[in-house]
């Protein structure tokens, strides 16, 4: 029944077999005398010999064994997934991020040194891809690809910004860690959800924790308090390990999804390190669960553990949305797209030619009753393409739209802004977004970004990195781009103070001004064909 019901929720084809046995709390010894727990799951006419796929998870091996360890027992795998340190029965204390390459060397020699265990495949989705990256450079020759998911080199740290906080995903990555085990815990997901709703608004900061737990959570305190070039998080960028991986890679990400710009740095690297690499991106957020990284497995992981070629296809597969086709390419990003500037003007006007006349556009932003997050990048709740035709009504969101398009016009990889800002207080956020408005008048939104500003007084070019993408905007539709200064709570709301997130205690209200003209071009840039 779980078997079919996996099948179904996945889209995943028919497998071979689904009588599968799982092998319960195997003991992996640590260097220091820890032991992790892990499960070995087979089909029951047996595994040995068969090649391994490693799973490392911090959420449990039973529901993910079910969701990502069965269907590969089901279709040529043997699968070990084991819960890492201070997790489900493993030892040790789980410090998130920081003990994974020790752990994850260890856990390899272990697994070579099983009589049954030969090619090993390295998978998994989000953390579970992440382990992967903290071992890349010093793999065993067992191990013959892997398959990194949702996922990066650098994990948190983008979320970690001194200059653009995110809040709600670390924040309530913390809670989830942090309550995971307790009873019932799956049953009690929805209240605890919308407590740690909640939490987001405590004041200061760093009192949210008890509000949302009841207690301390020193992960939560040290996202609160440490941004991304702290000391405290040394260990956890594994970035520079990318060009030395010597397995093929196929990476699998969103393009709604919370590492993508991160995701598609790794894959740069190896690309340009001449590494055997491949990339999928899909319209996805990043909790969808969709066929393709289990097919991957298959075809890529399963090919390459038996010595064989996968089928061929070219380096990079993305999903265009707005033609919503998939489409083949030779890199990232696609050559024969040159940058584009589409300049904000007067009347809320989007064009390619720079206006000729300076002016000023204006709101007012206040964190008391912060510009909402509307879909885009996040999590698991609210997120993807959504219609942000309520969002652009409020007075805190400016709108720079073109003509109707006469021609289609295709938008594939790094998009960026340049917003002339100024603001009644030093300290203001810019956040930029890029949506298609179809012929019915409804604007969705394609991708976007944050900065934080640190002088806003002083009128200034503030450069917003938005997410990359691929989109094509038909013919009759029209580009837009929003302004505004916040997307809570997906970024922490700026209290305009200057005082530390975690202690600051005041909000106060700014007026916030847009400028454009000769001397101050305001304009998002796309890579446009």
């Amino acid at each position: 029944m779980i078997s079919h019901l996996v099948q179904r929720m996945m889209k995943l084809s028919p497998p071979p077999t689904r009588d599968v046995v799982v092998q319960k709390d195997l003991r992996v010894p640590m260097p220091d005398g820890v032991e992790l727990l892990a499960d070995r799951w087979t089909p029951r006419s047996g595994g040995d010999g068969r090649p391994t796929a490693l799973i490392r998870s911090p959420y449990g091996r039973r529901m993910f064994g079910q969701l990502l360890a069965r269907p590969l027992a089901e279709r040529g795998y043997q699968v070990v997934i084991q819960s890492v340190r201070g997790g489900f029965g493993s030892g040790g204390t789980f410090d998130p991020m920081t003990q994974e390459r020790a752990d994850g060397l260890a856990t390899l020699d272990w697994l070579v040194s099983q009589p049954w265990s030969d090619a090993i495949v390295l998978y998994g989705v989000s953390y579970l891809g992440h382990v992967q990256w903290t071992v890349a450079d010093q793999l065993p020759p067992q191990v013959k690809a892997m398959i990194p998911v949702v996922t990066e080199s650098a994990l948190t740290l983008e979320f970690l910004r001194s200059d653009g906080m995110s809040l709600e995903t670390p924040f309530g990555w913390g809670v989830l860690v942090g309550t995971q085990e307790l009873p019932l815990a799956m049953l009690r997901k929805p209240f605890q959800d919308k407590k740690t709703a909640r939490a987001l608004r405590t004041l200061p900061l760093a009192e949210a924790d008890i509000a949302a737990l009841g207690s301390r959570s020193a992960y939560i305190q040290d996202v609160l308090t440490h941004d991304a070039d702290s000391p405290r998080w040394e260990g956890v960028d594994h970035s520079h390990r990318v060009a030395n991986v010597t397995v093929p890679v196929s990476s699998i990400g969103g393009w709604y999804d919370i590492f993508l710009p991160g995701q598609l740095r790794d894959f740069q690297v190896l690309q340009d390190n001449g590494r055997a690499a491949r990339l999928t991106v899909g319209p996805w957020t990043h909790a969808e669960f969709t066929s393709t990284p289990i097919d991957e497995a298959v075809e890529f992981g399963l090919a390459h553990a038996r010595g064989e070629q996968p089928p061929d296809r070219a380096p990079v597969r993305l999903y265009v949305m707005g033609e919503e086709a998939w489409r083949s390419f030779d890199s990232w990003p696609p050559a024969g797209y040159s940058p584009t500037r589409f300049h904000l003007g007067s009347g809320g006007s989007l064009t390619t030619e720079a206006p000729a006349e300076s002016a000023v556009d204006s709101y007012r932003y206040d964190p008391a009753d912060p510009t909402p997050a509307v879909g885009g990048v996040r999590l698991v709740q609210d997120c993807g393409r959504v219609d942000n035709t309520a969002l652009e009504a409020r007075p805190d969101v400016l709108t720079y739209t073109t003509p109707v398009l006469e021609s289609d016009v295709e938008v594939i990889g790094d998009v960026s802004a340049e917003i002339w800002f100024s603001s009644s207080l030093s300290h203001a956020d810019v956040f930029v977004r890029l949506c298609d408005v179809d012929p019915g008048g409804r604007s969705w939104n394609v991708c976007d970004g944050l900065v934080s500003l640190s002088d806003a007084t002083e009128k200034q070019s503030a450069v917003v990195r938005l997410w990359p993408t691929a989109h094509r905007f038909q013919r009759g539709h029209r580009i837009r781009v929003q302004v505004s200064s916040g997307a809570f709570p997906r970024y922490a709301r700026n209290p305009g103070t200057g005082e530390p997130r975690a202690t600051a205690t005041k909000l106060l209200a700014a007026d916030q001004m847009v400028h454009f003209g000769p001397d101050q071009p305001s304009a998002i840039t796309l890579p446009v064909r």
